[in-house]
């Protein structure tokens, strides 16, 4: 159960990570905004894994936290679906959309938060 926002960002991110999510990174924004305390942005292949990830993180958060985000945004036409739990926002892109929205320079004077996960490339090496 997440105690905190940070704890919730931990957990968002281990979901991600656990449907393959790619180059998960976590701002912490608490000295630098007001409306949330963590910038969560990932990676997805394409628009199936970026839905995956979305209904995944949705349905957890909902059943093992009764989480449900404000204003989902899953327009994922664009290659960008915004799920905001409040105290972390997750950001789900396709390759393409974060690159051109570029997220982390925006926000460059963000620190990262550790997650001390084990990436997917990391992953699908080791399968193979």
């Amino acid at each position: 159960m997440a105690n905190s926002s940070e704890d919730l960002s931990r957990e968002i991110a281990r979901l991600v990570d656990d449907k393959l999510g790619e180059n998960i990174v976590c701002l912490d924004m608490r000295e630098l905004v007001t409306y949330t305390d963590y910038l969560m942005i990932c990676t997805a292949r394409n628009e199936r894994q970026a839905e995956a990830i979305a209904e995944e993180v949705h349905l957890r958060l909902k059943h093992d936290e009764s989480l449900l985000p404000v204003n989902p945004d899953r327009s994922s036409d664009v290659g960008w679906t915004v799920l905001d739990y409040l105290d972390c926002v997750l950001h789900i892109f396709t390759e393409e959309a974060r690159e051109r929205y570029d997220l982390e320079d925006l926000w460059h004077e963000a620190p990262h938060l550790e997650l001390g996960l084990d990436q997917a490339s990391d992953k699908s090496a080791s399968a193979a």
